[in-house]
């Protein structure tokens, strides 16, 4: 099937890539010049394991294609998808302007009959809206639209969306279903069938879930490190009810990305809006934040003052295996340290390029043991497996005094102490 990705950002890249290795014909829209120019040379603008090689692939092959012109992809694609940023505001709310813009772009081209698909994440009745959008500058427009979420995990989106748990389609008409459901028959899972606001809704329960597991957790941890009980023990121990599961028990120094903080927003938000106060979703917001200041805490009380500390950070990507800072929380603890006076020397595999910008004060450094040196302390903000395997004791040597600070539990904590390291974690 031909269809169109309109923002070509990282659902739109990683969707669209998928969509061409399962045989469909796919054009992926971006109004960013540079970028369209990129990835034609075949620059990928983000890290996300096996997606370059894909999209190499399947440029390749002519199922990938990118341009500049929605009027080319409308036109060449019965299927539209939206998947542009939608970024949250200080309200709390998020900014729908660039999918009013694309769904106003989309109707001045519609000349027969096309289905338009929500990919972003967006609050309930915006598939409404879209459709009054594309209505009020195309009143003859034959038209569908669709909210499909998308559930991806970076650091592993390109498996989540070749093997989905489900796939969920909310339709406010029996026509488009069948065209969805071609589109997703390769990847052989459960295809879910809703209403319009019941699959937007989804998405954001979903992610607003996962944030208070995060949350309830790392609440855990605290009562754990009162009462000397180990998290991780008591993680497992929860996670073996199937009612339960282990995933997203991982205690640490709060959650961050792009989804989590702007989704939970959004959804108390859209909850307020609704006339429903969603007061445990303001309390999971509330854990969040203290848990960074927890772990602040335990680093002034170790080193006092800050002030002409030396600390060497590893990791400032919001998680392992993506380049991606924003709202990260290993971004935020930084830049209070700086404020506080402190020397930040700092190492991250992918994400230093993206950090910069945001960190100017920080020196970024080639070699992740390099943040050693002649440091008063060293915190582990972001879990890279590499970190694991780093030469610690070699790196203890180089310190001025051997105090690490775990803030995602990733290392042994018997290992590290055996090194030598006064080792602080969290909730163990």
């Amino acid at each position: 099937m031909n269809l169109a990705i309109v923002g070509s950002g990282y659902v739109g890249l990683v969707t669209g890539t998928c969509f061409a290795e399962v045989g469909h014909r796919v054009v992926c829209v971006d109004n960013d010049l540079k970028k369209v120019h990129q990835l034609q040379d075949g620059q990928i603008p983000i890290y996300e394991p096996g997606l370059e090689e894909l999209v190499k692939k399947n440029v390749a092959a002519g199922r990938l294609s990118f341009t500049a012109s929605i009027e080319h992809a409308v036109a060449e694609s019965l299927v539209i998808f939206i998947a542009v940023p939608t970024p949250p505001q200080p309200d709390g709310s998020v900014d729908l302007s660039f999918v009013e813009g694309v769904a106003r772009e989309i109707a001045v081209h519609i000349k027969d009959y096309r289905i338009v698909v929500d990919k972003s994440t967006v609050p309930v009745k915006t598939g409404e809206k879209v459709a009054q959008t594309i209505k009020r500058y195309n009143p003859g427009a034959d038209i569908d639209v669709v909210s499909n979420p998308e559930f991806l995990r970076e650091g592993s989106a390109v498996e989540d969306l070749m093997k989905p748990d489900r796939i969920v389609i909310g339709v406010s008409s029996d026509r488009a279903t069948g065209p969805m459901k071609e589109i997703y028959s390769p990847f052989n899972a459960p295809i879910m069938v809703t209403d319009l606001n019941s699959a937007e809704l989804i998405k954001h329960a979903s992610n607003s879930f996962l944030a208070l597991k995060i949350s309830y957790i790392n609440a855990v941890a605290a009562i754990c490190e009162a009462s000397g009980a180990n998290i991780e023990r008591v993680a497992d121990g929860m996670g073996a009810d199937k009612r339960i599961g282990r995933a997203f028990l991982n205690t640490g120094i709060g959650y961050g990305g792009s989804c989590f903080p702007k989704d939970l927003s959004a959804f108390i938000r859209i909850s307020d809006e609704l006339g429903c106060d969603f007061r445990l979703l303001k309390e999971v917001e509330a854990i969040n934040r203290d848990q960074k200041e927890r772990f602040l805490k335990k680093v002034r009380e170790s080193l006092w003052v800050l002030r002409h500390k030396k600390i060497g950070v590893l990791g400032l990507a919001f998680k392992g295996n993506t380049d991606d800072v924003r709202s990260s929380v290993a971004i935020d603890i930084v830049r209070q340290l700086i404020v506080e006076g402190a020397d930040i020397r700092a190492y991250d595999p992918k994400a230093m390029d993206k950090a910069r910008p945001l960190l100017p004060e920080v020196k970024m450094v080639a070699q992740a043991e390099e943040v050693a040196d002649s440091a008063d302390a060293i915190l582990l903000l972001t879990e890279w497996n590499e970190f694991k395997s780093l030469p610690w004791q070699a790196m203890k040597k180089r310190m001025l005094s051997p105090l690490l600070f775990d803030g995602r539990n990733l290392l042994n904590p018997e290992e590290m102490r055996a090194f030598g390291f006064t080792y602080t974690s969290i909730g163990r």
